[in-house]
């Protein structure tokens, strides 16, 4: 028996006659009696083995739709599992089902490609690597609210996508460094990082300022820029882009807490991420101050302690909440493996 079982309420609140809520070995209490993420099927005795349930699947998402959004508010991720959801096109139905505004991936730092309709790659960098874990676009004013992100292909091994609760991460670092969070909270983070013209996709930060300005015109990427609240140095061919500072925690609304809103696990390469050292990208604290070493060692540290990482199935989709929950990406360990992402508002 587990010791947080999934509270009956949520079950018939969401069930209709679509939802059931199930229990997997990998999540963990969020510390309010749930547990995290939350994980949906089809009910036992709904067949949605055939291409034309997809339809019925788009029906329940919008006739339930208050109810998932609040679910999501509250437990910050959602993963469905076992609905009829075998290809990319599949995919972008689901996400149009949801009905959320797209989000667009201007002065993103990751390389990537558009695959079909609101459907895109996720970071392109080789997928033996880890990408540390981040809140999507946590650089720039405008992020989006929340990810969807689609299996298309299964792991063989590895090649997760952990996710862990924010405000987790916030309370545990103030608690055992409460001087460097308080600078964090008054000065936040200053961001730099060379961009060249072309992707390289050798980094999970290889995106050329062409791709992420979405422009070849060196006054179009400035504007857009601009709006982002990030300076651009010209050099060459390449740019020196400068953001911040920018907020490293944010209060949200939605669940009345502080989140620890940053990039700073995948943009720090000191001594306690030696692995990550980058000569073309830097953070700093606002103040113009270093980041704390032990700090760091302790933050990376908490992320790994905190996540619930679960083995990718085909047709698993599983949407985040952005403000709530950091993600990040295991390395792949036997391929081959394809999982697609789109960036809602």
């Amino acid at each position: 028996m587990r010791k947080y079982p999934t509270p009956p309420h949520t079950i018939k609140m969401g069930s209709g006659k679509f939802f059931r809520e199930i229990e997997i070995p990998q999540q963990k209490p969020d510390g309010d009696g749930a547990l995290f993420p939350a994980v949906l099927t089809p009910l036992s005795n709904t067949d949605y083995t055939g291409k034309a349930n997809l339809s019925g699947f788009e029906e329940a998402i919008k006739a339930h739709k208050p109810w998932l959004e609040s679910l999501l508010q509250k437990r910050g991720a959602i993963l469905l599992r076992g609905f009829p959801v075998s290809s990319v096109s599949d995919f972008n139905d689901v996400v149009e089902a949801f009905g959320f505004p797209e989000a667009f991936y201007v002065g993103g730092r990751a390389s990537r490609s558009q695959v079909l309709g609101r459907v895109y790659t996720t970071n392109e960098a080789p997928q033996d690597k880890t990408i540390p874990f981040h809140h999507e676009m946590a650089y720039v004013p405008d992020y989006p609210s929340k990810l969807f992100f689609y299996c298309d292909v299964e792991p063989g091994a590895g090649g997760e996508t952990p996710i862990v609760l924010s405000h987790i991460i916030y309370d545990k670092m103030k608690e055992k460094h409460p001087e460097f969070v308080a600078k964090l909270e008054e000065y936040g983070v200053t961001y730099t990082k060379i961009m060249t013209d072309d992707d390289q996709q050798n980094t999970f930060t290889g995106s050329g300022w062409k791709s992420a300005y979405m422009t070849t015109d060196k006054t179009v990427a400035e504007e857009r820029a601009t709006k982002q609240g990030t300076k651009l140095e010209w050099m060459g061919t390449s740019v020196k882009t400068i953001t911040g500072p920018v907020p490293a925690v944010k209060f949200d609304k939605g669940s009345q807490r502080k989140t620890w809103f940053n990039s700073l696990a995948n943009s720090y390469g000191g001594p306690a991420n030696p692995e990550l050292y980058d000569p073309n990208r830097s953070i700093e604290i606002g103040n113009g101050e270093p980041l704390s070493d032990e700090a760091m060692a302790d933050c990376l540290r908490i992320l790994d302690e905190e996540c619930v990482a679960i083995p990718w199935k085909k047709g698993d989709v599983m949407l985040v909440n952005n403000l709530m929950v950091l993600h990040s990406r295991k390395p792949l360990l036997k391929p081959p493996r394809r999982v697609l992402v789109s960036l809602c508002k």
